[in-house]
């Protein structure tokens, strides 16, 4: 048996073995994942909003420079931050190298001093690449909340300047919908925040303007009734957070536990430490969950959040603490909801178009080609196996474009066979061997077949690389099928012939082999 035909026949038992579970939609194995359009779903586009992830950068470098001067015993004063930039006063003039090295040293930022008196904003070039990382980190946090939410194959991609696609294949109820919406939404921002003590009792005749003039920000509570003064400079963020847990607490009522790295430990224990008898609030996204009084000083790095989950509540917040805070919020600008119905008459139009256009293609080939037509025919049926067994293998999600991407490689896959086959024609016509004419007519089309499919592929892969969603599917059913076809239709019906040649040889009717009358072999 030759090696063409050997490979030929491996490459039929691993496209029918691979793509059999995606056919009879198999619970084990690897299947493809149908598209959104395909199986229905919700389709949103999101647009984030950069400027607050500016503010959030600045909010980040204020507490990191009272950590580091409390650390250091360096007293400063009225740290406070405004729009754009973050202003403090140092008290002790020996310490101006000290503050100077520790600004230096935090990339990206620039100073403006007056005496002792500071101001600290970010470079131009730094708040562009704080809006274009929080877009970034936006779509990364996204996808992975999804991913642990349970959807499969969500499609999550960045288009234009700030925004983002979502697509969420399968969510067919109103519940999962809302439940999948918030969850992408959530900015998920914990912060550890002081109570102000000294204001704690004008909470409510202070404004917010008043309360921001002396470096404070009023939050309302979980209940919607209650209001906390804070120091608007956090203890720490979510930044620090490895870990959160669904648990419950001795009345059996969901609760978040966290965990913190060892810089945020460190800093959660020196502030409880340093603070026994005032109060801690645990902030997230803005609201006040709790703000226990400090007993004694917390170690070990970790903390609870309680505030009357229910358990699905409790494990959406751990899955959106787990996979970090956005950077920047993010607002719906776009939402369209594709029913399954929808879905199931795509896939019944593009099956109509498969089938319908592969049994012309196929009857074609056995009428013009004769038994040449049927070798063409077994590749083409190759090709479609190998494809959807690639794509499977590979988890890949089949879009409508996906699907009309192989509609076109039907198309392309036999145009392969169909130069080889008129090679061989014309060299029988003009009086070569059966042996002659297989090997010529192979090595004669084959400068025609490579480049016909290696410029579509360079076009395919273009496509995948830089193109978002629908296009991608098209262009990667594009590559796999040009792959495909190419070791089907160039080695795989060549390993066929040769197993074939001394049947061809012996037959006195070329015209039930190839297509062609001659009467007999020169």
């Amino acid at each position: 048996m030759n090696y063409r035909l050997i490979i030929f026949i491996v490459a039929i038992i691993f496209g029918v073995g691979m793509s059999m579970p995606s056919f009879l939609q198999t619970e084990k194995g690897s299947k493809i994942s149908l598209g959104l359009d395909l199986q229905g779903g919700l389709y949103m586009l999101l647009g984030v909003k950069t400027d607050e992830a500016v503010k959030s950068k600045m909010k980040s470098i204020a507490s990191s420079i009272k950590f580091s001067t409390d650390d250091n015993d360096i007293i400063i004063d009225d740290l406070k931050i405004h729009d754009g930039f973050v202003s403090f006063e140092l008290l002790d003039a020996d310490e101006v190298e000290y503050i100077d090295k520790m600004i230096s040293d935090i990339e990206g930022l620039q100073v403006a001093k007056n005496g002792l008196k500071y101001e600290v904003s970010l470079t131009e070039l730094e708040t562009q690449n704080v809006k274009e990382y929080a877009v970034k980190q936006a779509v990364d946090t996204i996808r992975n909340r999804l991913d642990q939410f349970g959807l499969a194959e969500p499609n999550v991609a960045k288009q234009g300047v700030n925004q983002i696609m979502v697509e969420l294949p399968g969510i067919k109820t109103l519940e999962d919908e809302k439940r999948a919406k918030e969850l992408i939404a959530k900015p998920a921002y914990l912060q550890m925040m002081a109570v102000d003590e000294k204001r704690a009792d004008q909470v409510y005749t202070l404004s917010e303007a008043e309360a921001s003039e002396y470096g404070d920000v009023i939050l309302p509570d979980i209940n919607k009734v209650d209001k906390h003064i804070l120091k608007e400079v956090p203890i720490l963020d979510g930044s620090m957070l490895t870990d959160a847990r669904v648990a419950f607490n001795e009345s059996n009522q969901a609760i978040i536990n966290f965990t913190l790295n060892s810089e945020g430990a460190k800093i959660f224990g020196n502030f409880s430490g340093d603070n026994v008898g005032n109060r801690m609030a645990v902030v997230l996204d803005g609201i006040v969950y709790s703000a226990p009084v400090i007993r004694e000083r917390i170690g070990g790095g970790s903390g609870q959040i309680s505030g009357g989950f229910s358990i699905a509540e409790a494990h959406d917040v751990a899955i959106a603490l787990r996979s970090g805070a956005l950077l920047a919020p993010v607002e719906l600008l776009e939402q369209k909801s594709v029913g399954p119905s929808l879905g199931a008459d795509s896939i019944k139009a593009s099956m109509i178009a498969l089938i319908s256009g592969f049994a012309l293609v196929f009857l074609f080939m056995i009428f013009y080609y004769g038994y040449a037509g049927v070798v063409s025919d077994i590749a083409l049926v190759a090709n479609l196996f190998i494809i959807i067994a690639v794509m499977a293998m590979f988890g890949a999600t089949l879009t409508l474009p996906g699907m009309a991407g192989i509609v076109l490689t039907v198309g392309m896959a036999v145009d392969a066979n169909v130069i080889i086959n008129e090679r061989i024609r014309e060299l029988l016509k003009s009086g070569a061997t059966i042996k002659t004419a297989i090997s010529k007519g192979y090595s004669n089309a084959l400068t025609a077949i490579l480049d016909a499919n290696i410029t579509t592929l360079i076009v395919a892969v273009i496509l995948y690389a830089y193109g978002t969603g629908p296009i991608k599917g098209f262009a990667l059913t594009i590559s796999i099928g040009i792959l495909a076809s190419m070791l089907t239709a160039i080695m795989g019906t060549h390993g066929v012939y040769e197993a074939l040649y001394s049947r061809i040889n012996k037959s006195k009717d070329l015209r039930k082999w190839f297509g062609i009358r001659i009467e007999k072999e020169k």
